[in-house]
């Protein structure tokens, strides 16, 4: 399965959207939210999306000032994940983080969510701290870290 990736537009919302909910169903971003993120761009947001034959089939965010960077948010839709789709996304937004200066990079992790962690874990970031019931039901975020060498 062959992915491309190219820049989340506002044309993207409805498709994104339904992954948005289908991934995250307790603490989905608002499609507000998501234009609100949409609006910064390129300022200091950076979002793309991946297809496949067409098709969004995932998405990510990065927002970045300064010298420190953040994962916003990376959702692959269930029928294309272990597909490498996810470490694409995440590639593209530690590139462009380093793109823009950055000097490391921060992002929170459902505690209950081993597979993103060990995608986390593959690409050098570490276990910086704990986020006690950060989402809406009450389940901690692992906080981490990577170093970039911009």
């Amino acid at each position: 399965m062959t992915s491309t990736l190219r820049r989340m537009t506002l044309d993207d919302l409805s498709a994104v959207m339904k992954i948005e909910q289908e991934t995250f169903p307790l603490d989905a971003w608002s499609e507000g939210m998501l234009r609100g993120e949409l609006d910064d761009q390129p300022r200091t947001r950076h979002y793309v999306v991946a297809l496949v034959d067409g098709a969004i089939v995932g998405y990510a965010g990065l927002f970045a000032a300064g010298d420190q960077a953040d994962v916003q948010t990376i959702a692959v839709l269930e029928g294309h994940r272990r597909a490498g789709i996810g470490g694409a996304l995440l590639t593209e937004l530690l590139e462009e983080a380093v793109r823009r200066g950055a000097r490391s990079i921060f992002l929170e992790v459902r505690a209950d969510n081993p597979g993103a962690q060990a995608v986390y874990d593959r690409f050098g970031f570490g276990r910086i701290g704990v986020r006690r019931r950060y989402y809406e039901d009450g389940t901690d975020a692992i906080m981490m870290k990577k170093d970039l060498h911009a």
